[in-house]
């Protein structure tokens, strides 16, 4: 990782207090944790610096209480959970800074984990500010950040902690930026990008950054149809930001620029309700649609030109899916597209996908565990591929 060091390069940490600030906002219901997911990303680090016996101190959020205490929202209902993923007991405070956490530090034994009380019940977390930052160091000899999830936010346990302690990359931490490292930042060409989502007013900055970079950036789910839009053609009553138009052309623009081919569908699947099993039509994009139908999933030629393209590429990067996946018919595009490219990822193509309905929807498609990374980091991931500089991140650089 360049310029962030990780636990090779931590030292010694037997008896000393490492706090680790990892992603714990995890789906809970009636009192119990639904999705282990981040649980599970977080276990690597944690038993490492554990079992090397330091006394790991684990930072996080839970929710958005807005700097107040919020009983629901705090992080004592997960610790069974991570007790459970990590095979062994988890203490837990009721305050991340004050005399709660220092004691609990201080009866923390070497190779003992302990979770602090959400960083969020206090407003300095959201603010980065310099008194909290402190207040929380107060328990700590080592920092190491194992929340990518998080890196996009300027916080004190994300950014402003990392100035104050000796500060590393932890496990999860460093996968992820190896693989986004490879997957945009020294790629193995062609690159090839797969943008799906609804509107292109929330990815201007996604798309403009990624014709710069890739060779090849597929547009598919709601905003292909603002591009099409654009181009003149007739979307019916599909998913469309009119008011986008100019913005698609001057994105169609750069990129011809810079020599990165945009793929739009050329054939689609339409119907006049959106719901699963709808009646539906295949027709030929060019052909325009009916006013009183929609565009809910790419066809097959589409289809077909998308992993036909796959199939020359180095590297995909995707966030987004191509259609209505979460009702059949319309999943079909994307459950094909995302097939292909897990069995292209067995014969060499490096695959880098993130966003949350991007995971679901591989997940839906059964590849999630067949790509070479998914993150599940959301926003972070989102910024990222946007080109910005993630704050956490930045942090750790600074500090090396």
């Amino acid at each position: 990782m360049t310029g962030v060091k990780s636990l090779d390069q931590i030292g010694d940490v037997a008896g000393k207090r490492v706090m680790v600030r990892v992603d714990l906002n995890v789906p809970m219901q009636a009192g119990r944790v639904t999705d282990a997911t981040r649980l599970l990303a977080v276990k690597p680090t944690i038993l490492e610096l554990a079992d090397k016996g330091a006394k790991v101190i684990l930072l996080a959020h839970f929710g958005r209480p807005k700097g107040k205490v919020v009983p629901e929202m705090s992080l004592k209902p997960v610790v069974p959970a991570l007790a459970d993923v990590l095979g062994r007991e988890v203490a837990f405070a009721e305050d991340c800074t004050g005399e709660a956490a220092a004691a609990a530090v201080a009866a923390l034994p070497a190779g003992g984990v302990l979770v602090l009380e959400n960083t969020r019940f206090h407003a300095g977390e959201e603010k980065n500010d310099a008194a909290f930052a402190d207040a929380l160091a107060a328990n700590g000899d080592l920092y190491v950040n194992d929340a990518f999830s998080a890196a996009h936010r300027a916080h004190g346990s994300t950014e402003a902690l990392a100035h104050r302690l000796p500060a590393y990359a932890g496990r999860a931490m460093e996968a992820e930026l190896a693989a986004l490292q490879k997957a945009l930042g020294t790629p193995k060409r062609p690159v090839m990008a797969i943008v799906g989502g609804a509107k292109v007013s929330t990815k201007i900055a996604l798309l403009e950054n990624l014709v710069a970079k890739v060779d090849a950036l597929v547009v598919g789910g709601g905003m292909a149809n603002t591009f099409l839009h654009a181009l003149g053609i007739d979307v019916g009553r599909s998913l469309c930001e009119p008011d986008q138009a100019d913005t698609a052309r001057r994105i169609m623009t750069a990129a011809e620029r810079a020599g990165c081919a945009i793929m739009l569908p050329h054939d689609a699947l339409v119907a006049e309700k959106f719901e699963a099993d709808a009646p539906h039509l295949h027709i030929g994009v060019d052909e325009g649609v009916d006013h009183d139908k929609m565009i809910l999933d790419v066809g097959p030629n589409t289809i077909e030109a998308i992993n036909g393209e796959m199939d020359h590429a180095a590297t995909l990067v995707w966030n987004g899916p191509l259609g209505a996946f979460e009702i059949p018919p319309f999943d079909q595009g994307t459950v094909a597209a995302a097939r292909h490219a897990a069995a292209c990822t067995k014969k060499g193509l490096l695959t880098v996908a993130g966003g949350g309905d991007t995971v679901a929807a591989l997940a839906h498609a059964g590849v999630a565990d067949e790509f070479t990374y998914l993150s599940t980091a959301g926003g972070a991931f989102l910024e990222w591929l946007e080109g910005k500089a993630l704050p956490g991140v930045e942090a750790l650089k600074s500090a090396s």
